[in-house]
């Protein structure tokens, strides 16, 4: 930190000298730019009795003079000198202005510039180091665990905390020593800030806010300073919480051969959040809380004992969650009495908090477009929709051919999904285009998946290819439509080479992802190993491509009279789709999976 000092100190030097010396430096080109010869008054006067001046300028006591031989003069008239008749006298160009004050007044306004840059560069650098984080007095918090829906399992694991926050010597009474630090674990829109206001609010504590991101600066050493003066502020209105949002940031694993090693301004960072975290008091009423999506890349030494030592995951909301979380967000919302938020909810898989605010948002903005008093069920289905696969573009008008070549893809998409044992139920098609998407097809689980059979894989890999493969029986080509399909299936195929050890050529081995290795580090395997992986995932997915060749060849018929349908409708319910293919109808419920 004091280099960094010195640093600041040297470039606040470095702007004073330019500025004097480009304030000099114009002072003196207007002092001396007229390259005027300064002369006594004696030696002026010989030369006006010679005739020798043409012209003469009187400003206050100065006088400028420009002699016919080209050459200019500089002098200042004596108190008493009756000058002006002189020169008139001898027939001299004579003009006359009052004394300027341009001088003065431009010494003053450029010291006060200096003043006022001096100023704002030493806030500047005086203000880096300070943390940025927003704090919400316990009066203000007014977020509470009853806000807080489809995290039962975090909200119990956090009650501890809020006990330790309310009442820190309680659990010294025993020896026992409360963690203070605690990592929410969990995909994006899951609630891990809300999480972490609800316990601020329950205990009734100051609530200090922060992302990661914030902390690191192009300068060395201010994230550190910042961590700095965070904990300070935190020590001084304890017992409270600190929360740092996306520490993934600051907090990624620290490798001495990337980026400069202990000398980078992250790693600088992340080493004064540790000393921090190491240096508080045994149940001194300060509660870390930290949120990431990705805890794989974060730094050993923050996970260890007496930093972040307690993971609390906070993942995707159940049926019973997602129920739980329409409740909160409709609570202010008039619904219709048709309105069953445990069919939305069972309809939405997968979803998490954030999204089934935006579905409740969305389902109030679309029944006031219609003038509709109350939220209807139609209004949460389109709603849903919206969300899922994108916003209608009305306005992209497609030629018939464009039309009937997304209808084979999405026709394809949904007859393997049909055909193909382990696969989820479809629940809609449609060649409308949305968002990015010139047609969508929706699948739905039955039941909430927490875990994935190599089957159930298999299948939705094979789904992906149904519609290229359409598009090449059909025509005989291929699109670019399918380059979605086959990014996701790819990925597929290399997490069940890689991760999930579900591939015959390598059996049960895991051989990690470079998602979480910094630029240059070492990807763990030969590039033998790399090429054969390579060949394997290939393998599956052109296996899986030639399965579905071989399906749809079987059942062209089929695909014909489903594609002429969803041409002609453009969009076809999950009851309708089984009355094509001559399928007893089965209740569906809405949700998805997008192929």
């Amino acid at each position: 930190m004091g280099s960094t000092r010195n640093k600041k100190l040297i470039l606040v030097m470095l702007s004073l000298g330019l500025l004097t010396l480009a304030g000099y430096g114009i002072y003196a080109w207007q002092t001396h730019g007229d390259r005027s010869k300064q002369i006594s008054y004696t030696a002026f006067m010989q030369k006006v009795n010679a005739g020798s001046i043409a012209r003469a300028r009187i400003a206050g006591e100065e006088i400028t003079a420009d002699a016919k031989s080209g050459e200019k003069y500089r002098l200042f008239v004596p108190a008493g000198a009756n000058l002006p008749d002189l020169l008139i006298a001898k027939k001299v160009d004579l003009t006359s202005t009052p004394a300027s004050g341009g001088p003065k007044w431009f010494e003053i306004g450029f010291f006060v510039a200096i003043a006022v840059f001096l100023i704002v560069v030493l806030r500047r650098f005086t203000s880096m180091g300070r943390s940025r984080a927003r704090m919400i007095d316990h009066a203000e918090s007014a977020t509470r665990f009853s806000d807080v829906a489809g995290a039962e399992e975090a909200k119990v694991e956090l009650l501890d905390t809020v006990e330790f926050l309310k009442d820190p010597k309680k659990f010294s009474l025993l020896g026992g020593k409360m963690p203070t630090g605690v990592l929410l674990v969990g995909p994006p829109g899951t609630g891990k800030t809300l999480i972490a206001r609800a316990v601020a609010g329950e205990a009734d504590v100051p609530f200090f806010s922060i992302s990661g991101s914030e902390f690191v600066e192009m300068y060395v050493g201010v994230g550190a300073s910042r961590v700095r003066d965070l904990f300070a502020q935190a020590k001084k209105a304890a017992p409270c919480i600190v929360f740092i949002d996306e520490i993934d940031a600051v907090g990624r694993k620290r490798d001495a051969a990337v980026g400069g090693g202990a000398s980078d301004e992250r790693d600088q960072t992340l080493n004064q959040l540790l000393v921090e975290m190491d240096g508080f008091e045994v149940n001194s009423g300060i509660v870390v809380l930290a949120a990431t999506n990705r805890p794989e890349i974060l730094d050993a030494a923050l996970l260890r004992s007496g930093r972040f030592d307690r993971q609390v995951t906070v993942g995707s909301p159940d049926i019973r969650g997602r129920e739980a979380i329409l409740k909160v967000h409709a609570k202010n919302v008039p619904l219709h009495d048709e309105v069953d938020l445990m069919v939305i909810a069972r309809g939405t898989p997968g979803f998490s908090g954030a999204d089934l605010a935006n579905v409740v948002n969305e389902a109030a903005i679309m029944a006031a477009r219609s003038n509709k008093e109350r939220v209807e069920m139609i209004d949460f289905d389109l709603a849903k929709d919206k969300v899922l696969m994108g916003a209608e573009k009305k306005s992209m008008v497609l030629s018939d051919k464009s039309k009937l070549s997304t209808a084979y893809h999405e026709a394809g998409h949904v007859l393997v999904a049909k055909l193909t044992p382990g696969c989820d139920p479809v629940h809609k098609v449609t060649i409308i285009p949305r968002g990015r998407a010139m047609g969508v097809t929706v699948q739905i689980p039955e039941d909430d998946i927490y875990c994935y059979t190599k089957e159930m894989l298999v299948a939705h890999l094979k789904v992906l290819m149904g519609g290229r493969a359409a598009e090449e029986l059909i025509y005989r080509t291929t699109t670019t439509g399918a380059g979605n399909d086959l990014a996701r299936a790819t990925d597929t195929a290399r997490k069940m080479v890689c991760e999930w050890g579900m591939s015959r050529a390598f059996g049960p081995v895991a051989f990690g992802h470079n998602e979480s290795a910094e630029p240059g580090a070492k990807k763990g395997f030969s590039d033998v190993t790399a090429l054969e992986i390579d060949n394997e995932i290939r393998s599956i997915v052109t296996g899986c491509y030639s399965d579905v060749m071989a399906l749809l060849r079987e059942n062209m018929d089929v695909l014909e009279r489903l594609s002429r349908e969803l041409f002609a409708k453009e969009t076809l319910a999950s009851a309708e789709i089984d009355a094509i293919l001559g399928l007893p109808e089965v209740e569906d419920d809405a949700g998805m999976a997008a192929a």
